[in-house]
């Protein structure tokens, strides 16, 4: 990876807690004990009116709901208690009975803003919203509340957030992450309230085969995931990185590389100076465009330059002067073909989000207005002065980060400075005007350095650290215990698969299939994958071409090597297909086939058909 990436390394229940509450401390006075407490939900109520009493949820609970936007709502709902275990409700319309659930969508009610909702809890519950995802977020409370018993407090709550746009940012650019991970991370999104996901991946390319290296997604598995996104309210944001960091697409493209004093071809570096550049960029986006309806375009635009000079690409200079003359710098350039991506998206009806660290102040020619700016790196152009210049800004600061085998964002530090989105890297602004909201951004800089179950227990505090601090008051419980124990009570998403299980359990197997036989002790690692010691060491991907520290080359050798606990790669899943399994490696995501001589090598999908083994 490159410098950018290298240096983002230095990346049940209530009563337990009450009685750790009532030993640590005096009994407070019958007033206080007798005090209702605000239901447990993340991100925490804005408010809450307690009633007496309490609605209950039981075999006889229907949803109620009558036009098509409230009938999605609450077949979503329906589809999420079955999956929590909470038996099968009926959707029905009309008049609604004691125990029933009314989703009830009312334009009017527009003080509730487009993601605000109210929900009443008495001898019925009703979640109302002015619009279908207001409506939803109240029927995650809903589900959060359930989750921790059958019975929900009496009482009233009109709760909006405070920014409009809460999320978090996946790389699987280079590597891949798999489909179930990324569909786990989208339910689990929904469930607190975040609406925003930006993926930064390959999507395979039938306009341009030769960029069709490993790592890619293909375009039904990109729907799949699009229309889970869009069934949960969470929209997924497409990222192709340039004009820097585009070596995933033109590796096997020297032609639009840009190409230094010395002649020296740049894999990473678009040459934006070229007409054929622009065009195979955008053709790029609008294949993406067959997958992706978000209404946002990121196209990247950080590091450029990184680890070298503009001076070392005059072509870059003189591209400026002559379309905006002598004082033009190259700076200009670069800002030049972002504006015309701009354009380009602006006539799909798309909007442009980039990255600020290529705003350095040394350009003449302003960015075009409108695009939106996502603050990672603190640089001479700081974000209120790019508020003031009337460009919408996220926070995607640094300290936010979590990077595979490096730095991983201090969420306890950041609760206990009741961090919110004004703060910045370099600069905390007195007002929220102007910006968007933040979120969280998962890098692979080191692509072994952690599985994607490592990364996800990473991942779920910092989850609802920046779904709390987006939504609403960013230090609700005195204590960050405190406020990690919400999360406990609250639990995960409906329906999030657990990736940790191993279809096998521990054992000495033999591994059957066509062509190839070998027996390996089978052991469950912490993660949840397998380890497969044979007689000569464990069996590990390694070797070939490596990409952010991994072997990504396809035919690249499985072999015996020696065992090391530490070395995710190897670190196997066992996919179950048919009457056999398949072998997915922890960290490459290739699977395991047989060469014609005999010999285990990883394949993408579609260049080989994967082996299926079957286990004695």
């Amino acid at each position: 990876m490159t410098e950018r990436r290298r240096r983002r390394v230095r990346w049940p229940g209530i009563l337990a807690a009450l009685t750790l509450l009532v030993t640590a401390a005096p009994a407070a006075p019958a007033a206080a004990r007798d005090e209702p407490r605000t239901p447990v939900t993340v991100p925490a109520l804005t408010d809450w009116s307690p009633e007496p009493g309490s609605y209950a949820y039981g075999r006889d609970t229907r949803l109620v709901a009558d036009t098509g936007a409230e009938r999605r709502v609450a077949g979503t709902l329906a589809a999420d208690l079955r999956a929590a275990g909470h038996g099968t409700v009926p959707v029905v319309g009309g008049g609604a009975q004691a125990g029933d659930i009314v989703i009830d969508i009312r334009p009017g009610r527009a003080a509730l803003g487009p993601e605000g909702y109210e929900l009443h809890a008495g001898r019925r519950l009703s979640v109302t919203g002015a619009t279908e995802t207001g409506a939803f977020y109240g029927t995650r409370t809903l589900l959060q509340l359930l989750a921790q018993g059958a019975r929900v407090p009496a009482g009233r709550t009109v709760d909006m957030p405070r920014y409009k746009e809460r999320g978090a940012g996946v790389c699987a650019c280079y590597i891949h992450v798999s489909l179930p991970w990324l569909e786990n991370l989208v339910r689990e999104m929904a469930y607190h309230k975040l609406n925003q996901l930006l993926l930064e991946l390959k999507v395979k390319s039938d306009t341009h085969p030769e960029a069709n290296t490993w790592g890619y997604y293909t375009k039904d598995e990109i729907r799949r995931l699009v229309a889970l996104g869009e069934k949960y309210h969470v929209e997924i944001i497409p990222e192709i990185n340039s004009p820097g960091h585009m070596d995933p697409w033109i590796e096997n493209r020297p032609d639009l590389q840009l190409t230094d004093t010395d002649g020296v071809k740049q894999p990473s570096r678009l040459d934006i100076t070229r007409p054929e550049a622009f065009a195979y960029y955008t053709s790029l986006m609008d294949e993406y465009a067959e997958v992706f309806t978000a209404r946002d375009w990121h196209m990247g635009a950080d590091e450029y330059m990184l680890g070298s000079d503009f001076a070392r690409y005059p072509q870059v200079l003189k591209y400026a002067r002559e379309r905006y003359g002598p004082d033009a710098t190259p700076q200009d350039a670069f800002v030049d073909f972002v504006n015309r991506v701009h354009s380009y998206a602006a006539g799909r009806g798309k909007r442009l989000r980039i990255w600020n660290d290529g705003l350095t102040g040394a350009n003449t020619v302003p960015v075009a207005a409108g695009t939106t700016v996502e603050h990672w790196l603190n640089v001479a152009v700081t974000p209120g002065r790019l508020i003031a210049q009337g460009y919408p800004v996220m926070n995607a600061a640094y300290a936010l980060y979590l990077v595979r085998g490096g730095f991983h964002s201090d969420t306890e530090g950041l609760y206990d400075q009741s961090w919110d989105p004004r703060s910045f890297e370099g600069e905390k602004l007195a007002s929220s005007a102007g910006i968007t909201g933040a979120k969280i951004s998962l890098w692979p800089d080191n692509g072994r350095g952690e599985t994607e179950n490592e990364v996800a227990v990473a991942l779920w505090p910092a989850l609802r650290h920046i779904a709390q601090a987006t939504w609403g008051d960013p230090h609700p419980d005195a204590t960050y215990a405190g406020f990690t124990a919400r999360g406990t009570e609250v639990g995960q998403a409906p329906g999030r698969r657990d990736l940790t299980r191993l279809p096998v359990a521990d054992g000495t197997y033999t591994f059957r299939t066509a062509g190839r036989t070998f027996t390996a002790r089978l052991t469950r690692t912490a993660d949840g994958y397998a380890t497969l010691r044979t007689a000569e060491g464990c069996l590990e991907v390694r070797g070939g071409k490596l990409t952010l520290n991994v072997p990504l080359q396809p035919g690249t050798e499985a072999t015996p090597e020696t065992c090391d606990d530490r070395n995710t790669l190897q670190r196997w899943e066992l996919e179950p297909t048919g009457s056999g399994y398949r072998l997915v490696n922890a960290i490459t995501r290739m699977t395991v086939g047989v060469t014609d001589d005999g010999r285990l090598a990883q394949y993408p999908p579609g260049q080989r058909t994967p082996a299926v083994w079957h286990l004695t």
